[in-house]
């Protein structure tokens, strides 16, 4: 399981001209399920995910986690984050969970972060999505 997350000034969602999700300050997270991924690593990465602390303090450092700064999570199923890239020219597969597994363990880890915090919205899994979102910093970080 891989989690890319980016601090967001805002972030959004449209799915067929509709916007199904929408933060303001906070954490755009894309997910990617690979095969073999568990209810662990989903309890381990949603864990992770709302202490990281990826927000300036007062003194500019980065200290603060979501939470300590009231922030929103959108969190948007993204299969390609499991993609083979390190041979040839066009990304494989074959890593990714099935996409019945992969919607079962999205939607553990949205319950798990939901359960944890409650400034959370969702894409939708196996959609064409629009992702729009001004990344704050830039920062992004890889959590796996």
């Amino acid at each position: 399981m891989k989690v890319l997350i980016q601090r967001a000034l805002n972030a959004s969602v449209v799915v067929e001209g509709e916007t199904i999700g929408a933060i303001d300050h906070g954490q755009l997270v894309l997910v990617g399920i690979e095969k073999g991924d568990t209810e662990a690593d989903t309890q381990r990465l949603a864990d992770k995910l709302l202490k990281y602390r990826m927000f300036g303090d007062e003194e500019g450092k980065m200290n603060l986690n979501v939470q300590q700064v009231n922030g929103g999570v959108l969190l948007v199923s993204q299969f390609t984050l499991a993609a083979e890239t390190k041979k040839g020219l066009r990304p494989g597969f074959s890593t990714a969970a099935i996409p019945a597994e992969g919607e079962r363990l999205f939607n553990d880890f949205v319950e798990k972060v939901r359960a944890q915090y409650n400034k959370v919205e969702t894409g939708q899994f196996g959609a064409d999505m629009k992702v729009s979102f001004t990344n704050d910093g830039p920062v992004t970080f890889i959590l796996d």
